[in-house]
């Protein structure tokens, strides 16, 4: 995934992260469907989809944590 593209997803939503994920999960299932079977020709396919789940998941979990603290920190 490019930085352009990274800092897109960061813009985005939790909710609208988490369909991106879903998406990116059925792909991979569809992909390593098609590697088993032998339909794919492209091998390093598997492991692009692979790496955008995990930065997605990333950017999921670093949103969360960006939450929790904002609702942690106590008024004065």
């Amino acid at each position: 995934m490019k930085r352009d593209d990274v800092s897109k997803l960061r813009d985005l939503s939790i909710s609208q992260l988490q369909e991106r994920a879903k998406e990116a999960k059925t792909d991979l299932f569809h992909t390593r469907f098609a590697l088993r079977t032998g339909h794919l020709s492209d091998f390093s396919k598997v492991r692009a989809i692979r790496n955008d789940y995990a930065q997605i998941q990333t950017i999921i979990s670093e949103k969360r944590i960006a939450q929790a603290k904002q609702g942690a920190v106590k008024p004065q």
